[in-house]
């Protein structure tokens, strides 16, 4: 999950108290230090020449995987991570937007839209997508919102010629990792106990949690687990965090098994390109660390674990990727692939705000305070536990398929908005003009909102390089609302969430729509389509799922970058294991999925080397 609004609300807003500072040390004082089990792995500074596996990206997926293969004792591994390792601050759950626009995000924006009208109301047309430069990948800048998509999903992939990836084989990865905490769902089939990653509900919640839920049931929907037998429904958020704390993947993987001695994490290390010799094969790394460019050699496998954008981009820059385009920048193609095409992403409607009349949501003046911040130090209790995606639903829209169980949106409801603080415009990058019009007038406001997002959009986008240079940023072309079908979802996504605000679980706090119109829509009525969609091309939101620019499919499929083993087409001794592998898009927040993919492969690999799989209950 990426971050996003959903993060942002309240957490940027501590700064200004100068609580930041003090929270860090309290948190260093009481919760870390070096007799920690949980402390901080170490940044590895003489490497070996060679490594059995070199994985390139200690994030959601790779970090599972440089965890899982040096389980295998007599394999040595390399997990080469751009940024560094994560902070006090970033595993404080309701301080997950201070994240953003850090040293420990990428900072990504997409292009200025040429096909579509989206992202209009950010500077310069252009939406900030932020990716975690950091141990732990985007989990350290996400939600920690913990979704595992739909069924028919995983099917649909199978169908595709994926053998191994129907919701059947995957199950059993995702309980694998899972350290659900919540009893009511560890005694289920479809979660389990003492795994790595831990699982469960935020301690802290505000009422209209509860009253999100009962508008659900009002609404016809069922409360339930939407990562069991069924999805179409109302839940309280599951999160992935531990003692009120976030619980990324490095904390999950990596932490454990830092002193394994044939583990090495090289941090700040920024890989530039994969060296292949004459046969194809893929034969070491070349990467950047304290200014000084650097070669290491790989003997059995690299594993590209660096997300959608950086993936596809390292790819290209090694010369695998469109001939095409790797010609324009002189790049000697090694496999003629589609990489980079196939992008995918959820996206909706930004700053959809209702206000009440009781003092019941999270704003600045309400939860700055000391006490707060004590009750989070000295308990580990108390409203800095909350990513503040307080609920989850995932609804049907007229256009959903009538089959069965697969909803077409998902909403996000959270029990604050953007008139939280300002610091959320320069996050987000809106305008000066949004801003002030809309939001400025609700300051000290009791607000909520919903993000309604499209589960499966139609629309595809693709990464691109720039330039040969590794580290100037990619293009990233979303291509939002290329099909007309997008945009009627998302308009009648926006009038579910309306119907949400008339419930009668929200009419007892007096919630109401805030009114005041778009600066660019105002030629057009208040809910109206016209208006909605004018809307939604202006404040283009997305919570950060990007997928699909490796595409795993069989050899038969020309848009087919990774084989169903995840193994590059064209090359030896190189994979994939990201999201970026994903054929289609999953129907909800990615961090889980990508996760499983990474115990997955991690499997896969030890089986292609013929390691007999432990038999384990446990971890």
């Amino acid at each position: 999950m990426a971050a996003g609004l959903t993060t942002l609300i309240g957490a940027t807003s501590v700064l200004s108290l100068g609580l930041i500072p003090l929270l860090a040390i309290g948190l260093t004082v009481f919760r870390y230090n070096n007799a920690d089990p949980e402390s901080y792995p170490q940044n590895a500074r003489q490497l070996l020449p060679m490594y059995d596996f070199i994985v390139v990206g200690g994030g959601s997926a790779g970090a599972v995987v440089a965890s899982r293969l040096s389980e295998v004792a007599n394999w040595t591994v390399l997990l080469l991570e751009a940024g560094g390792n994560e902070n006090e601050i970033s595993d404080v759950p309701l301080l997950a937007g201070y994240t953003q626009l850090s040293e420990l995000d990428w900072k990504y924006q997409t292009s200025p839209p040429s096909e579509s009208r989206y992202c209009l109301a950010m500077t310069g047309d252009r939406c900030n997508w932020p990716r975690g430069k950091v141990l732990g990948g985007s989990s350290v800048l996400n939600a920690m919102v913990y979704v595992r998509g739909n069924r028919r999903d995983y099917d649909n992939w199978a169908r595709m010629g994926n053998t191994g990836w129907s919701y059947e084989e995957v199950l059993p990865y995702f309980l694998k990792s899972e350290d659900n905490r919540n009893p009511y769902l560890a005694r289920t089939p479809y979660h389990r106990s003492g795994g790595y990653l831990t699982v469960q509900e935020a301690p802290w919640r505000t009422p209209l949690a509860i009253a999100f839920l009962q508008a659900g049931r009002e609404m016809g929907y069922e409360n339930l687990d939407i990562n069991g037998a069924n999805q179409t429904g109302f839940m309280l958020t599951q999160m992935t965090i531990r003692r009120g704390s976030r619980c990324s993947t490095a904390k999950a993987f990596l932490r454990p098994v830092r002193n394994r001695p044939n583990l090495h994490i090289a941090m700040h290390a920024q890989v530039l390109k994969v060296l292949f010799n004459a046969d194809k094969r893929a034969t070491g790394v070349e990467f950047l660390r304290d200014g000084r460019q650097q070669v290491v050699r790989c003997r059995r496998e690299i594993v590209l674990s660096a997300g959608a954008i950086n993936s596809p981009q390292l790819l290209m820059l090694s010369g695998i990727g469109p001939s095409e385009h790797l010609a324009e920048f002189g790049i000697p193609v090694i496999s003629d692939l589609r990489v980079g095409d196939n992008l995918q992403d959820h996206v909706g409607l930004g700053g959809l705000v209702f206000t009440v009349n009781e003092s019941i949501t999270v704003t600045k003046d309400r939860f700055q305070t000391f006490s707060v911040m004590l009750e989070y130090v000295l308990r580990e209790r108390g409203p800095m536990t909350s990513s503040l995606v307080e609920g989850l639903a995932f609804l049907n829209t007229k256009y959903a398929d009538s089959s069965g169980d697969y909803p077409d949106v998902q909403f996000h409801f959270l029990p604050t908005a953007v008139n939280s603080d300002e610091q959320v415009k320069k996050v987000l990058g809106l305008r000066d003009r949004v801003y002030n019009t809309m939001y400025k007038p609700l300051h000290g406001a009791d607000t909520w909102s919903i993000l309604p997002l499209l589960l499966r959009p139609r629309s595809t986008g693709w990464v691109r390089l720039k330039s040969r240079n590794p580290l100037v940023h990619p293009e990233i072309n979303p291509n939002y609302f290329t099909h007309k079908e997008d945009m009627d979802v998302c308009v009648e996504a926006i009038r579910l969430a309306l119907r949400v605000s008339n419930t009668s679980a929200f009419q007892r706090f007096g919630s109401r729509p805030h009114s005041i119109r778009m600066p660019g829509c105002h030629g057009y009525a208040f809910d109206t389509y016209e208006y909605w969609e004018c809307a939604v091309r202006h404040f283009t939101f997305t919570i950060y799922h990007p997928v699909g620019t490796c595409k795993m499919s069989p050899r038969s499929d020309p848009t087919a970058v990774v084989d169903p083993r995840l193994r590059v087409y064209g090359v030896k001794g190189l994979r994939v294991a990201d999201a970026s592998i994903m054929p289609s898009i999953i129907s909800g927040n990615p961090n889980a999925p990508v996760i499983m993919i990474g115990e997955k492969i991690s499997d896969m690999i030890k089986e292609d080397w013929r390691v007999k799989r432990r038999r384990s209950a446990g971890r």
